[in-house]
């Protein structure tokens, strides 16, 4: 018993139908045999019922490659609108900020930023990891963001107005 074979039985004890692809009508025709025609007939019939309840569904399925097509069209229009976005104006709050940032009023912060980053890459360089503390510079980093992002609000408020 294979792997799929139990699946297959699984699905099978669960009660659910299997789907049956249905034959061509010209091999049903060419492939009977005197002793096969009543179950033939009843499959026929079968077939033709079910053909008949799938009449709609073929004509969606037809309809389906139109709409996939409206579908491709409506989103290569979306990418041309998305294009015409990316157009917009540069952000100019990264500049203010890097302005700030260098700026007489956030000196006191750069400072103590630069000093830690020398003293962390010095640090490493060295391999001083038997000291068990290893610094980072990030309260530096966010004292220096606070003080640009505080310095450049205002500026970047009387571009926008």
């Amino acid at each position: 018993m294979g792997f799929t074979d139990f699946f297959t039985d699984v699905v099978s004890s669960l009660g659910f139908s299997e789907a049956q692809a249905e034959a061509p009508a010209a091999d049903v025709e060419t492939s009977s045999t005197p002793q096969d025609e009543p179950a033939e007939k009843t499959e026929e019939a079968t077939e033709e019922s079910e053909s008949a309840e799938e009449t709609p569904s073929e004509e969606s399925s037809e309809e389906a490659p139109e709409e996939e097509e409206a579908a491709a069209e409506e989103e290569e229009e979306e990418e041309e609108e998305e294009e015409e976005e990316e157009d917009e104006p540069e952000d100019i709050k990264p500049k203010l900020e890097e302005d700030c940032a260098n700026s007489a009023k956030c000196a006191p912060y750069k400072h103590h930023y630069d000093e830690c980053v020398e003293r962390v890459t010095r640090q490493e360089e060295e391999g001083d990891d038997f000291k068990g503390v290893k610094e980072d510079c990030v309260e530096e980093f966010f004292h220096l963001t606070h003080c640009a992002t505080a310095c450049a609000a205002p500026k970047l408020w009387r571009e926008l107005k």
